[in-house]
């Protein structure tokens, strides 16, 4: 017994000097459990108030700085107190574009029509461009454009039509705010009426130095640099949307009838009276006495202001097979509304071109159209589409999609600034403001508007600069390729003849 009391009393003697007597231990234990909750919960309490606080100033700090994933915004800054004259606001916008994916966006190639960039450049590849080219330019501008360190200023010589040469500029801003810092010094003049008026026969040779002039459409006789249109942003006029918004639009208007479905008949709705070869147009017209497989529809304005635009949506009319494109008195604004609604487009023999169409192909984006018998040929094609739909659907749908992919709002800025680009490349001296020029930005321009027009400012608006580079601009053609193209191009049209005259020729046979 001893034994085993000594071994317990060695057990104690190594834990306390002096055995606590069994009540008071009860209570030390109790104590020390209630002292570790304490502890334990005061300090998780600690623990997650920090934890929290931390989460806090994380997301407040993400907030306030946008991650890469969150693009900063540069609304408009527009000044709020009454006649007070709406200035550029001072290192509000970044003056440098710092793409987050400049590595990929560099090796995409921009559509082929971009090559046409070179050949309207041409006329001044070996003589460059010179300050007296540019104000021999000035007898039909409608107004001067100076780029300096990524800022605007124009000089206005004449009012355009409506408002063409105010959303032209416009449309330029937002090439800047798309590409801070890119676009170089450049001084430019700048023709907002329809046809082109520098002609290449006043000027042959490769050293003749005629003047520059930029506009929206040229022809094979003459040497206008061609941009695109004040209508890709809006016409607020005649209450189209900029191009952006309406793609979308025309998609969903696409998609309301399938192909099969449509109207077999083909389509056209427009101002007849701008031009002759429209007013021929007309009399191709269904009626008691002839059939030409066509519905056309005169555009009254004027009644359509006064209705509120409720007959002229444009997704509202892809509902036929086929869609007529013909110019007015120069090139029409309507051609990318009519390309892109999925419909074969008859194309009635052009005699000027955009930026664009120089890109697509007969029989493959479009179907040509005799200019000198018009009724004659649009039967045929449509007879042609209706017995042949699925190659009518398909040239109608590659139409669309290249408006949809090739022309949309991403390439219609990287033509402009590869246009400018290779421009300002060009000049032979150092741009500089002139003192009658004005500085113009987003807000001088968008704030003193109202109504429509800033509607569509503000949908049309570049808010961020783009986290990609432009795509990457193709080389010329050499001369080889560039017959190539237009060949092709010529005898896809004399294919469509040949196929048309033995049409004729065999509806005469019977008949005879």
């Amino acid at each position: 017994m001893k034994k085993k009391n000594g071994k317990s009393q060695h057990r104690h003697s190594t834990t306390t000097t002096r055995p606590w007597p069994s009540s008071i231990n009860n209570v030390q234990g109790t104590n020390a459990l209630v002292l570790c909750f304490i502890f334990f919960f005061v300090g998780g309490f600690l623990l997650f108030t920090c934890l929290d606080m931390y989460v806090f100033r994380v997301s407040s700090f993400q907030k306030a700085s946008p991650t890469p994933q969150e693009k900063a915004e540069f609304p408009l800054r527009c000044t709020a107190t009454p006649n007070i004259t709406q200035t550029c606001p001072a290192d509000y916008y970044p003056k440098t574009h710092n793409s987050t994916n400049s590595d990929r966006q560099s090796n995409v190639i921009c559509p082929s029509y971009f090559k046409w960039i070179h050949e309207d450049l041409r006329p001044w590849r070996e003589t460059g461009i010179t300050r007296d080219m540019i104000e021999r330019a000035r007898r039909t501008a409608h107004f001067r454009l100076v780029i300096v360190d990524g800022r605007a200023y124009v000089e206005k010589y004449r009012q355009s039509i409506q408002t063409r040469d105010m959303i032209t500029l416009w449309g330029i801003l937002q090439l800047l705010r798309l590409y801070p810092g890119k676009v170089p010094d450049l001084e430019l003049m700048f023709d907002c009426d329809d046809r082109p008026v520098v002609r290449s026969e006043d000027f042959p040779g490769p050293t003749a130095g005629p003047p520059p002039l930029f506009r929206y459409c040229a022809d094979d006789t003459s040497l206008d640099i061609v941009f695109p249109d004040w209508s890709f942003w809006g016409w607020a006029e005649i209450n189209i949307r900029p191009w952006n918004n309406l793609l979308e639009d025309l998609k969903e208007g696409n998609n309301r009838t399938k192909w099969k479905d449509r109207v077999p008949y083909a389509h056209w709705k427009g101002n007849p009276y701008v031009d002759q070869t429209r007013q021929d147009l007309l009399k191709c017209n269904v009626s008691d006495k002839n059939e030409w497989n066509t519905r056309l529809y005169v555009q009254d304005w004027l009644q359509e202001y006064e209705q509120g635009y409720k007959q002229s949506n444009l997704q509202d009319q892809c509902t036929h097979r086929y869609k007529i494109y013909i110019e007015g008195y120069a090139w029409s604004v309507s051609e990318k509304y009519i390309l892109a609604c999925d419909a074969m487009t008859l194309y009635v023999r052009p005699r000027f071109y955009d930026f664009y169409v120089r890109g697509m192909v007969p029989l493959q984006h479009y179907w040509p159209i005799k200019d000198d018998s018009k009724c004659t040929s649009l039967k045929f094609a449509v007879d042609w589409g209706n017995n042949h739909t699925l190659k009518a659907q398909a040239i109608g749908e590659a139409a669309s999609k290249f408006m949809h992919e090739d022309v949309k709002m991403d390439y219609v800025y990287d033509y402009m600034f590869h246009v400018l680009n290779e421009y300002a490349k060009l000049l032979k001296f150092k741009p500089t403001v002139p003192p009658e020029a004005a500085e113009i930005c987003s807000e001088t321009m968008a704030c003193p508007m109202n109504g429509t027009h800033r509607k569509f400012m503000t949908e049309s608006m570049v808010v961020s600069p783009s986290d990609r580079t432009p795509c990457a601009l193709p080389p010329p053609y050499d001369p080889p390729a560039l017959q190539k193209v237009l060949d092709r191009k010529a005898n896809s049209i004399k294919q469509v003849e040949m196929w048309e005259n033995q049409y004729w020729q065999n509806i005469n046979n019977k008949q005879n």
